[in-house]
């Protein structure tokens, strides 16, 4: 199975759990989509992609932004999670979610105003030849405005409970090059990527991504709805059951010290890029 192939199996097996962990992720990401949304001052009748779209945000944002005389299209290697973003979108006639790979989207030229990904883009095989497909899909002028995460120290909301994951189960390091959630966490590569793909205008800002949980039971829960089956095996086959309570407590564990007042506060930097298609 290659790198591709894997990651639509392994992003179709955890759609529904993702889903499940939405209400919990959005606290905190509707921040991101909205400074998105800014960057790329998308308007009325703007025609917007939303590459790597997952469970529809933020195409659904962009969709009411746009109004109805715009339309937003969502593209997603995997058929899984688009087909539980269908839900999240029922009543909006203005958006359209496509399976695609992001460095092959069967579109025209020129077809977009602005291009959105909201982390999606640290998922592609190839970055450059990705931001160039995004760069052919815009119009002169257009801009691409995407998330991509920091590294894992400033990421507690994703990688607290992979790293306890980790220290009871040992997985395997991934080969160098590998895609994933930490692939676009060096600013100033991330430009010079944007820049050898042919976009102008680039620039990469920290973004606090203001997440919040109730308590490290939630986040246990959270971590858990965003495991794939494949982890969740491995907890079983060491453990005797995925559902293990020294492991989801070794999760919670992880971010106690973050309770304050409010909660657990798991505030985690995102890169916030623009770049414009000349």
């Amino acid at each position: 199975m290659n790198v591709k192939e894997q990651q639509r199996s392994t992003w179709d097996s955890i759609s529904a759990g993702w889903a499940r962990a939405m209400p919990q992720f959005e606290r905190g990401a509707a921040a991101v989509t909205a400074e998105l949304i800014r960057l790329a001052a998308i308007g009325p009748g703007d025609r917007v992609l939303d590459a790597g779209t997952g469970l529809g945000e933020p195409a659904r944002s962009a969709a009411e932004a746009v109004g109805p005389d715009g339309l937003v299209v969502g593209v997603d290697l995997s058929a899984a999670m688009l087909e539980a973003a269908r839900g999240r979108l029922t009543g909006l006639t203005n958006v359209e979610l496509h399976v695609a790979d992001l460095e092959a989207v069967p579109m025209p030229p020129a077809s977009f105003d602005a291009v959105l990904s909201r982390w999606g883009l640290m998922f592609a095989v190839d970055h450059v030849a990705a931001f160039a497909e995004l760069r052919r899909l815009l119009r002169p002028g257009g801009v691409l405005a995407a998330a991509t995460w920091a590294g894992p120290a400033e990421v507690p909301m994703m990688s607290g409970g992979y790293a306890a994951l980790d220290a009871r189960l040992h997985f395997p390091a991934p080969p160098p090059g590998t895609p994933g959630p930490w692939s676009m966490s060096d600013p100033a590569a991330l430009m010079g990527e944007l820049d050898r793909a042919g976009f102008v205008d680039v620039s990469v800002a920290p973004f606090a991504v203001p997440f919040r949980l109730a308590d490290t039971d939630e986040y246990a829960a959270f971590t858990r709805s965003v495991t794939p089956p494949a982890v969740l095996g491995m907890i079983r086959e060491r453990y005797g059951d995925e559902d293990d309570p020294a492991t989801w407590d070794a999760v919670g564990a992880a971010v106690a010290d973050r309770r304050d007042a409010r909660g657990i506060d798991l505030t985690s930097t995102a890169l916030c890029l623009r770049a414009v298609a000349p």
